[in-house]
């Protein structure tokens, strides 16, 4: 008897335009019945994989007000089976014996699957992004993470594209914010990653003291469980956190037109960080660079990236253009006298419901307790660890604080202390210089300057 295939909730095509009109995250349930990705937990990829070697980033389990960055992180090269050994605390784990299971979490992360299974093409097809809408698209433009309870990602946001994201095994929980809470997240590019701007903030251990902005910042929180998709929009930023003993999952950056534009932002990026952390002095001691990027460029060579790009972007046509997100996310979300989203002003409305769940804001959620044992809807729903619940005190909250956070230190300021590299470096290559400087560029280029 032949297979039956499942009756998704959405065709391609209805899933494209939702896409399209989606201004805020979102998660979409029932989507990926059938897909044999489904299957790629971290046994069956062990299976797959065998001997071969990948890297892990390893860190430690300890609570901290500052994020752990991937250059604080300690790296190993290891197989999964003896990654699956280590988290049963097993002996034979090769390079993973010197790390105790009990303290460090460990993530091997941004696994492009065309890289690690390029001897089984095949397996590209298991994942199936086209029934997305994006025509062709596989596991072969996709990326695998796996890693342990407490792994997790620095708050960042990605420079390029939108985002789709399977959960295949355990549970991850994101913690999203808006574009427009930016200033509220201290961007900086240091480490230096190109595509990434990170925050400053631990955000789940703030210190209100050195972000005092980050109170206004609006947390939009889901725990995505195995068979979700999750919708990331440009720009938002996001801090993912491995909160199951084993978690997989799969995701796929979708490339966007206004990316054109942010190539030449990013150029313009790493030649001012690499100008200034690639000369010797006291306060370039750091380690700057992201150990995802192989290699530091010298001027000249950023500086024919920078042309490159910027000639890129104008053989595209939209170089009169500014370098920001599509007009339609700039514009306020109109809701009908039910609260429901509307787009665009024309009326139609976004299918939420059983199988489309809004990735909430937590400030907009009621003060109530929620079940330890919620299932279904709720599993995606903001709070699902039963924090919404909670009474709110003083300095609990995460994006609320009170005075009496600010009282503790009251009266040790030491007073300014001196302005480093990085200081400089955050002002100079903050985003909205940095979309500045894009404007005035194309501008220039346009009109023969250049």
């Amino acid at each position: 008897m032949a297979a039956v295939t499942p009756i998704k909730p959405f065709s391609p095509e209805e899933t494209r335009w939702i896409l399209d009109h989606l201004q805020h995250p979102a998660v979409f349930l029932n989507m990926t019945q059938g897909w044999p990705v489904l299957h790629w937990t971290a046994q069956h990829l062990s299976g797959c994989l065998q001997d071969r070697l990948i890297r892990f980033r390893l860190g430690r389990k300890e609570a901290t007000n500052a994020p752990l960055f991937e250059t604080q992180c300690s790296y190993i090269e290891a197989n999964v089976a003896q990654f699956l050994r280590w988290t049963q605390h097993q002996t034979d784990v090769g390079s993973f014996s010197e790390y105790p299971c009990s303290e460090y979490w460990a993530y091997a992360d941004y696994k492009y699957i065309t890289t690690l299974f390029h001897d089984q093409p095949s397996m590209f097809e298991d994942v199936k992004w086209s029934e997305f809408g994006f025509e062709g698209r596989t596991g072969k433009e996709s990326t695998l993470w796996i890693g342990t309870q407490g792994a997790n990602t620095p708050c960042h946001l990605d420079t390029y594209g939108c985002n789709l994201v399977l959960q295949v095994q355990g549970r991850k929980r994101w913690h999203l914010f808006p574009p427009e809470d930016t200033a509220k997240l201290y961007p900086t590019r240091i480490p230096y990653e190109e595509s990434s701007v990170f925050s400053q903030v631990h955000v789940l251990r703030p210190d209100p003291r050195k972000f005092p902005q980050f109170q206004g910042a609006r947390a939009h929180t889901v725990t995505l469980e195995p068979g979700q998709v999750l919708y990331v929009p440009r720009h938002w930023w996001h801090y993912v956190e491995s909160i199951d003993p084993i978690t997989v999952s799969v995701n796929s950056w979708i490339e966007l037109e206004v990316d054109d534009a942010a190539r030449v932002s990013e150029a313009v990026t790493r030649t001012v960080v690499c100008a200034l952390k690639s000369v010797p002095s006291d306060d370039n001691a750091d380690a700057w660079l992201n150990p995802t990027e192989e290699e530091k460029f010298s001027h000249e060579e950023n500086m024919q990236y920078l042309n490159l790009a910027v000639s890129a972007q104008r053989k595209t046509g939209l170089c009169h253009s500014k370098p920001s997100p599509d007009p339609r996310a700039t514009q306020p979300a109109k809701r009908d006298s039910c609260g429901r989203l509307k787009l665009r002003g024309d009326g139609v409305r976004l299918p939420f419901g059983e199988h489309l769940i809004p990735v909430k804001c937590q400030d907009d959620e009621p003060e109530k307790t929620v079940p330890e044992d919620s299932s279904g809807d709720a599993a995606v729903s903001p709070g699902s660890d039963g924090s919404a619940g909670k009474t709110r005190t003083c300095g609990a909250d995460l994006t609320r604080f009170s005075s009496c956070d600010l009282a503790a230190d009251h009266g040790n300021n030491q007073g300014p202390s001196l302005i480093t590299t990085n200081d400089l470096l955050d002002c100079l290559v903050h985003p909205d210089i940095i979309s500045r400087v894009t404007e005035l560029l194309l501008e220039r280029h346009r009109g023969g300057h250049l």
